[in-house]
C-alpha cells in the first residue's frame, strides 16, 4: 500500500530544495507518494534577532510562500509543487535574486493567473500560512528549519524529522537506500540528532 510522505518546503531554503529534488526521487524507487506543503522561514524567525543581510531575506521570504498558499487556495494542491518547481528552478540552479521576478515567471510556467503575484506584498493569506508553517514544525520544535518530512511509521505513530541536509540529490536505489536509513533512524524512540560539520555548498546539478 503507497504511504503518503509529508514535505515541508519554503521556496528560499537550498537545503529544502535539494530534499525535495530527493523526495521526487525517492517516489520513483519506493511505495510513497508526497504530500507538499508550505512552511516558512519567515514566519519561523518572525520576531527573531536576524543579522542585517538575513533580515532582508526574511523580509522577501513572505512572498514565495505567500503566493503557493493562494494558488493552492485557488486551484488545490495539485499546483504545489509544479510553483515551487518553476520558482526552485529559478532561485537556485538559476540563481536568481529578483523574487518578484521569479515569483511573475514562475506563475506563467505553471498556467496560473499572473494576479496571483499580488498576494506576496500582502496578509490576506497569512493564518492559512501559519497554519501550514505549524503543522510542519508542530512536529519537530522550532530550533530546526525547513524540510520537514514526516510519515506514519510502522505502529501508526507520526514520524517527523527536520532533514536530510544532503547534496547531490541522491539519485535512483541511492535515493531509496537513505530513505530507508532516514526513516530507521528517525523511527527510534528517543533518537533526535545525528550531525557532522557542512563542508560543501549545495550542487544544484
Amino acid at each position: 500500500m503507497t504511504t503518503t510522505a509529508d514535505f515541508w518546503f519554503d521556496p528560499v531554503c537550498p537545503w529544502a530544495w535539494m530534499a525535495s529534488r530527493w523526495m521526487l526521487e525517492v517516489e520513483r524507487v519506493r511505495d510513497i507518494q508526497v504530500r507538499w506543503n508550505v512552511m516558512s522561514l519567515a514566519v519561523l524567525n518572525d520576531g527573531r534577532e536576524l543579522p542585517e543581510e538575513y533580515v532582508d531575506l526574511m523580509r522577501q521570504a513572505w512572498k514565495p510562500v505567500r503566493v503557493i498558499i493562494a494558488a493552492q487556495q485557488q486551484r488545490g494542491d495539485e499546483v504545489v509543487l509544479p510553483l515551487y518547481t518553476a520558482m526552485g528552478e529559478r532561485i537556485h540552479p538559476g540563481g536568481r535574486k529578483d523574487v518578484d521576478a521569479v515569483i511573475s515567471e514562475a506563475l506563467d510556467v505553471a498556467g496560473l493567473p499572473s494576479e496571483l503575484a499580488l498576494i506576496g506584498d500582502g496578509d490576506s493569506v497569512d493564518v492559512e500560512l501559519r497554519a501550514s508553517h505549524g503543522r510542519g514544525i508542530g512536529l519537530v520544535g522550532t530550533d530546526v528549519g525547513t524540510p520537514v518530512i514526516a510519515v506514519p511509521g510502522s505502529d501508526g505513530r507520526l514520524i517527523g524529522f527536520f532533514g536530510p541536509v544532503v547534496t547531490p540529490a541522491p539519485k535512483g536505489e541511492a535515493a531509496g537506500r537513505l530513505w530507508d536509513g532516514v526513516l530507521l533512524v528517525a523511527g527510534t524512540p528517543g533518537f533526535y540528532e545525528l550531525k557532522r560539520t557542512r563542508t560543501q555548498d549545495p550542487i544544484f546539478a
